[in-house]
């Protein structure tokens, strides 16, 4: 009985913890998630446990930059899932402040474009603020660690939004070698350029306070 009241203490404890909202640093641990996809299923990192860990990609699909970079998400995705760390997009906006980021919106984008990855949105903001989400497109890599998740690199996905062929640095695709070869990641922490977030009013406040 005891262990029985324990667990479900911890869980209420879990479930009902203040998220902290300062955002996270390259070492930090990741909280997880449970997000509605396009296809309606929620995601969350813990469902597989045989991935690695994940690419998780903030991104929407109003933002020219999200946009200029949908096909190097799906390359990403397709390149590095069989290898333990898929893709997971998350669309951090408000859809009452961004109606084009509606969750309608969103699946007929990812039916436009065959996303193979998760499209889910984050509706309460509250996984975007505990991130410390900036822009769209902002990439987390996390490696899974028995049961945590640690953050290994933030940022941009490369240095040229405009051409993936002029592209110099491939941040994301290095990092994610970097975890799969055991070897130290180059550069763990890049500035994320492109579109803010449309942030609700109660977010607003909680970024505030």
């Amino acid at each position: 009985m005891i262990k029985i009241l324990t667990s479900l203490l911890l869980g209420f404890y879990l479930i009902s913890a203040p998220i902290d909202y300062k955002g996270y640093s390259v070492g930090d641990k990741a909280i997880d998630f449970k997000l509605k996809n396009v296809d309606g299923t929620n995601v969350s990192m813990a469902a597989n446990v045989n991935n690695k860990g994940y690419i998780i990609i903030f991104t929407c699909n109003t933002c020219p930059y999200s946009v200029a970079y949908e096909d190097r998400i799906i390359e990403l995705h397709n390149k590095f899932s069989s290898l333990g760390y898929p893709v997971i997009a998350i669309n951090p906006n408000d859809p009452i402040v961004q109606p084009g980021d509606s969750f309608k919106k969103m699946q007929q984008r990812a039916r436009e474009k065959s996303f193979p990855f998760p499209y889910v949105l984050d509706s309460t903001q509250e996984i975007t603020l505990a991130y410390g989400v900036t822009n769209t497109p902002q990439v987390y890599v996390v490696e899974r660690f028995e049961d945590d998740y640690i953050v290994r690199y933030i940022g941009a996905i490369d240095n040229n939004t405009r051409d993936a062929n002029l592209a110099t640095k491939k941040y994301v695709e290095d990092a994610v070698n970097g975890l799969l070869s055991g070897t130290s990641i180059a550069t763990t922490l890049t500035k994320a350029i492109g579109c803010t977030i449309k942030w609700s009013a109660a977010s607003k406040e909680k970024r505030v306070n």
